[in-house]
């Protein structure tokens, strides 16, 4: 089919070179010129496994072509609507003024017949209010909305092969349905679930769905301070109730806490949300799942002053990992960030690094020290902090670790380190929620 995707951010570039590698045709629209030239020559402004591979392969054979002029869309059958969302720093609801101008500059190139999808994670009720105005300026257009699930790092596979596939359209609306079915026949054919609903409910999915994995890590992070007060063992406590079907070992990991463009923003635009919509107590939880998620970090640091005896200044701490999670180079919202520049700012020497990270950390926190390497990071510490579970970071040797460092003390702040090896390494181990 041919296809234009309105935004070409991580989610947009993503998208429009997943449908271009599915065979369809496909142009991707942004207002920044420079992002556009990039992608255009192949190159994402943004690190993502296998995202380069197949945006070379699609520019290559000609399915896939970039353009800062709205009106390059004017002949595709389906506009996908991928611009950010990003949360408002007064009130923290979801900002959806990049969707309404995408939305309505499209306007006066729709096509008789086409479809438009949003993509972008949007307040419900969003999609019945551009429905609306669509009916009155173009009803020759339908609108649809398809929630998108990536997860950093494997966005890429979510997008070629999804978990699941959800359509929101209008009563009664069949051909938005057959439409899209046609734009994601390989995964239907592969035997992925197809949810076909309301708009409403397909907004709510996304925002549900991040909602209940923040709570999730919430809850085991909350557990590993019940763990930490009483000698038990959070991962061992993970392990046998994730048995239980109702509740599943996923998402159970104790450690610094979520962060990323996603979960936090998501969890406090729809508590906004819900304060719009008169229902503030309904999602107050939410709340709580925010600042447990923020008060990890304070005590992983509170952790690290104490292995230290009392005092950072001065104290050499090698951090690393500052991406809120490995095989990406996001440090938005990230906790392994907001632990280092805590760290500093208590007069600690921190160094961090990171595989592919360092740039955007450095980009907000200039006044970091980096090392381009772990072996330069560990030289001299006096505490190691494990903030981002890179599987590099993971596969360390204790012993060559321990002829790098100043003094053998280490927060495993993701426990994914063996306590024991480490210990026997002559190392001061100290994990989350871990005797």
């Amino acid at each position: 089919m041919r296809i234009s995707v309105i935004g070409c951010g991580y989610l947009g570039a993503v998208h429009a070179s997943a449908m271009a590698e599915l065979g369809h045709d496909v142009v991707g629209i942004d207002v920044d010129e420079r992002k556009i030239a990039a992608l255009a020559a192949g190159r994402p402004a943004f690190y993502e496994p296998g995202l380069p591979e197949i945006l070379a392969s699609a520019t290559a054979s000609g399915r896939l072509r970039f353009s800062t002029d709205i009106a390059a869309a004017a002949d595709a059958e389906v506009h996908f609507v991928a611009v950010g969302t990003p949360q408002s720093a007064e009130t923290g609801a979801a900002d959806v003024s990049f969707v309404d101008a995408a939305f309505f500059a499209l306007l006066p190139h729709l096509a008789d017949g086409a479809l438009v999808v949003g993509k972008s994670t949007v307040p419900v009720g969003t999609a019945a209010r551009l429905a609306e105005r669509l009916a009155a300026e173009a009803p020759h257009a339908r609108l649809a909305w398809n929630p998108e699930f990536l997860r950093e790092g494997f966005a890429v596979k979510d997008t070629l092969s999804p978990d699941r596939l959800v359509y929101g359209i209008g009563a009664g609306d069949g051909h938005a349905a057959s439409v899209l079915d046609h734009v994601y026949r390989a995964a239907i054919e592969a035997g992925t679930p197809r949810i076909v609903t309301d708009y409403a409910t397909a907004e709510l999915v996304k925002v549900a769905a991040n909602a209940f994995l923040a709570t999730k890590i919430s809850f085991i992070n909350a557990m590993s301070e019940i763990a930490d007060a009483t000698g038990a063992d959070v991962t061992a406590l993970a392990d046998a109730i994730g048995h239980d079907a109702r509740i599943g070992r996923r998402f159970l990991n104790a450690g610094v806490g979520f962060g990323g463009g996603c979960l936090p923003k998501d969890i406090r635009g729809f508590i906004a949300r819900a304060e719009e919509l008169g229902l503030h107590d309904t999602l107050a939880f939410l709340g709580a799942v925010d600042e447990t998620n923020l008060r990890q970090r304070r005590r992983v640091v509170d952790l690290a002053v104490q292995d230290l005896g009392g005092t950072a200044a001065g104290r050499k701490v090698a951090v690393l990992g500052v991406t809120f999670k490995p095989d990406s180079d996001d440090v938005r919202d990230s906790p392994a960030l907001d632990i280092a520049v805590s760290l500093q700012e208590l007069g600690a020497e921190v160094v961090v690094t990171d595989p592919e990270g360092l740039e955007n950390a450095l980009a907000r926190r200039p006044d970091l020290r980096a090392a381009s390497t772990t072996r330069e990071a560990l030289f001299g510490a006096d505490l190691v902090i494990l903030a981002t579970e890179w599987n590099e970071y993971r596969a360390l040797d204790p012993a060559a670790a321990g002829r790098l460092v100043g003094e053998r003390r280490i927060i495993d702040g993701r426990n994914v380190l063996d306590p024991a090896a480490w210990r026997s390494a002559g190392w001061h181990y100290r994990g989350i929620g871990r005797p």
